[in-house]
């Protein structure tokens, strides 16, 4: 495509002084071959195009490259236990799962949920409509008392925004798609946040960048079916609040360990025993470098239930997105992003009703009470 370029500008120099030496012929045969070589040019530059977003396509399906630290390993079985906390209670013989402790108080009811959408889109009622609510506000401002931005964002977004974070091409057939405006519903708060610096250029002076976010949140779960999928365990739509930081490079991995921190510190608040896991190659997500899991034990269902998921991408997102930082030198550099459930609301309610379970009732956590605007239910 250059060489044609090249070709048909040298001729059309010529041209001028062909006509000026009287030589009409030889200008109106050199003018035809450029526009011959125009052709080629054009053809040469459309090829060019397809190539480059096939390209570019065959590049978004590479994931991200594991960080050093991450435990080799190819099954969840192959992850590392680094921290745990917490007690788990000892309930009565008599204690339910949560499926059945919602049924009994009447705080959420899964069949209305099946009858006006489907499987998966529970209803909220009374006491348990205000601890969800409760959970929510909670976690907001917990957020913002560790120095995070509150953002309402939008819970659509297009298509350029899901290749930005990496749902897109990975995650296409688990989100919901608007097929005629082309928009997705965001399958976590971490799309539409991280998204506000698509195409951003910072100084090192706008480090640390931490927004936190409630939203509801939908994934089509495709291919789960059957899979601890009973009440609470695997909702399509469900609520969460996360957090995302924009860091410095130098700055990325002591910041995930304190986002960790932190998620362990809702869980102490909440009551419930815990473990953090770091999580092996093979179980790791597409778009991470480094990943720790949280999970709370459910009493009730004698089980670990994962609640957050908190991740460095170091740079694989910034270079989806142009996110980049001008340092000292004046560089161009891309930054580090990482994001965090803080929390995932609907396992810690169930975490919360199976484990605070007694034989009159369930006991809600002292940190929460001031948000529900009751002690018991």
């Amino acid at each position: 495509m250059d060489e044609l370029a090249a070709e048909s500008n040298r001729i059309a120099k010529e041209i001028g002084e062909l006509f000026k030496g009287g030589r009409q012929h030889e200008a109106i045969a050199a003018k035809e071959k450029t526009n011959y070589l125009k052709d080629r040019e054009k053809t040469a530059r459309d090829k060019e195009g397809i190539l480059a977003d096939q390209l570019q396509r065959k590049l978004y399906e590479i994931p991200n490259v594991p960080s050093s630290k991450v435990p080799a390993g190819k099954t969840p079985e192959d992850n590392e236990i680094v921290a745990t906390g917490g007690v788990t209670p000892t309930l009565l013989d008599t204690a339910m799962p949560h499926w059945d402790l919602a049924k009994k108080y009447n705080l959420i009811d899964f069949e209305m949920g099946v009858k006006v959408t489907g499987a998966g889109f529970p209803f909220y009622y009374g006491k348990g409509a205000r601890l969800q609510r409760g959970l929510i506000n909670f976690f907001l401002d917990q957020a913002r008392d560790h120095g995070y931005l509150e953002v309402i964002p939008p819970f659509v977004v297009n298509q350029d925004s899901g290749y930005g974070t990496g749902q897109l091409p990975d995650k296409e057939g688990q989100m919901y798609h608007c097929e005629v405006d082309d928009f997705y519903l965001i399958p976590t708060a971490e799309v539409p946040l991280t998204n506000m610096y698509r195409d951003v250029l910072l100084n090192e002076s706008d480090f640390p960048i931490k927004v936190t976010g409630y939203t509801p949140c939908f994934r089509r779960e495709a291919g789960s079916y059957g899979k601890d999928v009973r009440g609470l365990n695997r909702l399509h739509q469900f609520d969460k609040v996360e957090i995302v930081h924009i860091e410095h490079p130098s700055k990325s991995y002591e910041v995930l360990e304190g986002m960790v921190k932190y998620v362990q510190s809702l869980l102490e608040k909440l009551e419930l025993p815990y473990r953090v896991l770091r999580l092996c190659g093979g179980d790791m997500g597409f778009t991470s470098a480094l990943t720790y899991d949280l999970e709370v034990y459910s009493a009730a269902q004698k089980k670990w239930l994962e609640v957050s998921s908190v991740s460095n991408f170091e740079t694989f997102q910034a270079n989806r997105l142009k996110l980049r930082y001008k340092d000292k030198d004046g560089k161009n550099k891309l930054a580090h992003t990482l994001n965090g459930s803080a929390l995932a609301l609907p396992r810690i309610m169930a975490a919360l009703l199976e484990n605070h379970q007694d034989e009159t009732g369930i006991r809600i956590p002292k940190a929460l009470q001031a948000y529900t605007g009751f002690e018991r239910i």
